[in-house]
């Protein structure tokens, strides 16, 4: 049984939001996930959410997104977040000039309207899926929906340990699915379109870090994401992780990054584990009256520092 999202909505908060393509069947070519990436920036520019990292995979997405906390925006900013989305030929940006030019500032109703469906993680969504759906069906000529559910999401702590491991996962999908040997050479995720020099996207992987240029936060990146040790010796197939597993052998974080993670898609809360207990309290309503505490350890991981909300007791990775 699923659970219901948790949304934090008086402050900042980090989410690894998923979707999939329905029936799970493989829809998404090249020209689809090129268009996806498009308006995900645009939709990210106009909601004023930052996109830490994005992997479109052919049958599924996979992005995490930063919220940031309400605060009042000026009308530039509204007007500015609208162009990024609507472009400058539009009808509402059109009606929106000429507010300003006759009143001097936007017309009330529409500015509530629009600052209404921004800083919202489930608009956000919602709203990046109809658009690329109405694009799809457009082009090849269907009908009906194209997604197979709500998206699911998981809650993160906004520290670097927990978001760096989302963020090096997500990125990871390609070359678990065997599509690339290295995830630089996959375009349509947030590390290949940085590697590719797209500004946009070198400035997520930096904030997952904290770090101040693009060099550093790049080293420390790919450490995560190629498993590079002291004897600079790349991290081990997924196969031959599965079988260190069996023989009852310790991974190594980078090496677990490339098994399929349920604790990072499932979790509903990622992170420390005063921050998981944290989230526990504030949707205690969300949980059975005999549970006593939110932080739950990833069994047989070697992320000793983070916990999650929910205890997954069989299959956790794969």
């Amino acid at each position: 049984m699923r659970m219901a999202r948790l949304k934090i909505c008086d402050r900042e908060a980090v989410y690894h939001c998923i979707s999939r393509v329905v029936g799970g069947e493989y829809l998404l070519g090249e020209v689809c996930r090129e268009q996806f990436r498009k308006l995900l920036w645009q939709q990210a520019e106009f909601c004023g959410l930052e996109v830490l990292t994005y992997c479109v995979m052919s049958n599924h997405v996979h992005l995490l997104v930063r919220v940031p906390p309400p605060r009042e925006l000026a009308d530039r900013e509204v007007m500015r977040r609208a162009l990024a989305l609507y472009g400058s030929r539009s009808v509402l940006v059109g009606q929106m000039r000429a507010g300003w030019q006759q009143e001097g500032r936007l017309p009330g109703d529409l500015r509530r309207g629009l600052v209404s469906r921004m800083g919202d993680v489930s608009v956000f969504m919602k709203e990046l899926k109809q658009r690329f759906s109405r694009w799809y069906n457009r082009v090849h000529g269907r009908f009906g929906t194209l997604w197979a559910e709500r998206f699911k999401s998981l809650l993160v702590e906004d520290q670097p340990g927990a978001v760096r491991a989302v963020g090096a996962y997500i990125d990871l999908n390609p070359l678990r699915a065997g599509l690339v040997q290295d995830p630089k050479d996959y375009r349509f995720s947030g590390y290949g379109e940085a590697m590719g020099g797209s500004r946009r996207a070198r400035g997520g992987i930096m904030a997952m870090s904290g770090a101040e240029d693009w060099a550093s936060a790049r080293g420390e990146y790919r450490q995560l994401l190629y498993g590079l040790g002291g004897q600079g010796k790349r991290a081990l197939d997924p196969e031959a992780i599965r079988e260190v597993q069996r023989a009852g052998g310790e991974l190594g974080v980078a090496e677990a990054l490339r098994l399929r993670l349920r604790y990072l898609s499932d979790g509903v809360a990622l992170g420390s584990e005063a921050y998981v207990n944290e989230v526990f309290r504030e949707f205690r309503d969300r949980f059975g009256p005999k549970r006593r505490s939110g932080a739950r350890p990833l069994r047989g991981l070697p992320f000793a520092s983070l916990r999650t909300l929910r205890d997954l007791r069989r299959s956790v990775c794969g």
